[in-house]
């Protein structure tokens, strides 16, 4: 790793509050893998299954298309992961290393506004989910709790992964399983048949929603002792929660004959589902912290003198104050526009910083822009498009009209899923153009 930036050591077991200074190895594989089973452990996850399940039409299907999607998930954001424990750089101010700097401007601040609006999503899941418990007269209050305890969390980020570590893992992991026997307890049913799309939407669906969290991983893996447990405890952790608990969203679907917008209500009216989900909302609220505290870090790469401690508490108190008064609807097209950018750019990442770069990025003030990377995004993105358009208003007709063009006006194969069609193609590209201006070793 080469820098210019003049970092100050570390006196502390707590995340450094100004960018310049070089963040404290603290966590082992355990830490990770627990703290990253407790971010894929989320209410969204069954949401996220149920829509899998909708769009396979097929309870097999819709369970190999969770573990297909989320497999390829877990190896994007592994591999993101390495990027922090290797540089010991926050998430996008290793993009550095990619783009240079002024070039990381621009997948931070898309960064910045995903992570706000995820923040804002899971304080509002938060409060739907007590408010299935006590009633929507008290919503506002769960609210502002759960913006307020999230913001704290962020805080002090390294305390509340051992928090993490040491008390919820042990909780979620009973209430996981109790809800698993009630749901496998019920007789399954055929799926509905009105909104399939076919196995590789689905897969496409489940990947988005793990590969949501690869722009958040180093900020996390920065303070990972080695590479291979940044690697193997994000990856492992993230990848088989999701997994799980997606399987729980398609399994509910088949077996309590829900759907997306009813699955959490539907699990909450099983015998004491409401005692096992309230330790899941509670757990709930390390997925908000997660995209406060990193919606911070990514600042810093706009901002890295600034304290963190007050970024934090000027973002949570934003997401709070958007999660009492706006409501964030269409959430499968949310996923599949954050896949469309975010797989394609950390699959560029990846093949730059193991391939090209050779693990030698420079993360520094003085790190040049680098246009190969830049394209072989623009690469991946399209081709991510082309295969999955979306039904965006005012953005999918363009991409749908060329579509057709492409493909002679019939549909695309079945064959051909947008996750790993934007990867090959992200990754080709990126070494392709790579080898034509591949760095210096410095």
């Amino acid at each position: 790793m080469t820098t210019t930036a003049v970092r100050k050591p570390s006196t502390t077991t707590e995340a450094p509050l100004v960018l310049t200074t070089d963040a404290p190895r603290t966590l082992g594989f355990f830490d990770q893998f627990t703290l990253w089973g407790n971010l894929g452990i989320s209410l969204f996850g069954p949401v996220t299954g149920a829509l899998v399940a909708a769009y396979t039409g097929s309870l097999w299907q819709g369970l190999l298309a969770v573990v297909v999607g989320c497999g390829i998930g877990a190896l994007v954001l592994g591999g993101a992961a390495v990027f922090g424990s290797h540089t010991g750089a926050p998430a996008m101010a290793s993009l550095r290393g990619l783009f240079g700097r002024r070039g990381s401007m621009a997948p931070t601040v898309l960064n910045i506004a995903q992570n706000i609006g995820w923040a804002t999503m899971e304080i509002i899941v938060i409060s739907q989910a007590a408010v299935a418990v006590t009633g929507e007269r008290w919503r506002w209050l769960f609210v502002v709790l759960a913006g307020v305890i999230a913001t704290a969390m962020a805080v002090r980020p390294l305390g509340s992964v051992k928090l993490l570590r040491k008390f919820m893992v042990w909780l979620v992991l009973l209430a996981s399983i109790y809800l698993f026997v009630q749901v496998l307890s019920k007789p399954v049913h055929d799926l509905p048949q009105d909104s399939v799309f076919g196995f590789w939407p689905g897969v496409d669906l489940a990947a988005a929603g793990v590969v949501s969290f690869a722009p958040l991983a180093a900020d996390y893996t920065r303070h990972s002792r080695t590479n291979k447990a940044a690697f193997a405890g994000s990856s492992l952790g993230y990848g088989l929660a999701a997994i799980l608990y997606y399987a729980l969203g398609v399994l509910a679907v088949a077996t309590l004959q829900t759907n997306s917008t009813d699955v959490i209500t539907a699990l909450v009216t099983l015998p004491a589902g409401a005692i096992a989900l309230f330790v899941l909302l509670v757990d709930e609220v390390d997925e908000a912290y997660a995209n406060v505290y990193s919606t911070t870090m990514a600042a810093h790469n706009l901002v890295g003198h600034l304290d963190r401690r007050w970024l934090s508490v000027g973002i949570g108190v934003l997401a709070t104050g958007l999660a009492l008064f706006v409501d964030l609807g269409n959430y499968t097209q949310f996923l599949y526009l954050i896949g469309s950018v975010f797989i394609p750019l950390f699959a560029v990442a990846i093949a730059d910083f193991f391939v090209v770069s050779r693990m030698n990025w420079n993360v520094g003030d003085s790190a040049p822009f680098r246009w190969q990377p830049a394209v072989a995004w623009v690469f991946g993105f399209v081709a991510y498009q082309l295969v999955n358009p979306g039904t965006v208003s005012g953005w999918s007709p363009f991409w749908l009209d060329l579509q057709g063009k492409l493909f002679g006006g019939e549909p695309v194969p079945g064959w051909l899923g947008a996750t790993y069609t934007s990867i090959i193609v992200s990754m080709v590209a990126a070494v392709a153009f790579g080898a034509i201006g591949r760095p210096r070793r410095q």
